[in-house]
């Protein structure tokens, strides 16, 4: 896989990631059916669980690539905040836009 492909790829998995724990209601997408209805709490810890699945297959395509390149905690917060950004669609489909009743 191409550099750039491995890039749009990590983006793609990042943006579907983001917005899992919002489209359903099923445990960590494969479990069961949530009862009573998941909460915004266990939301947010899927959303950290998912950030840190994509950094793993970022970081295995980044060693598949080359030389793997050291980060300080800018890196993770720049990456954390895009992740929540990335988020935000489904988090307004689920909170702001969804009809409640």
């Amino acid at each position: 896989m191409s550099l750039t492909g491995s890039i749009w790829l990590v983006i793609v998995a990042a943006f579907i990631a983001a917005n899992l724990p919002f489209a359903n209601q099923r445990w960590l997408v494969v479990g069961p059916v949530a009862q009573p209805k998941k909460g915004l709490a266990f939301r947010l810890a899927e959303l950290v669980l998912a950030y840190f699945l994509v950094g793993g297959l970022a970081l295995l395509l980044e060693r598949r690539a080359g030389q793997i390149a050291p980060q300080g905690w800018e890196f993770y917060a720049i990456t954390g905040t895009l992740f929540l950004t990335l988020a935000f669609p489904g988090f307004v489909y689920r909170y702001l836009l969804r009809r409640h009743g």
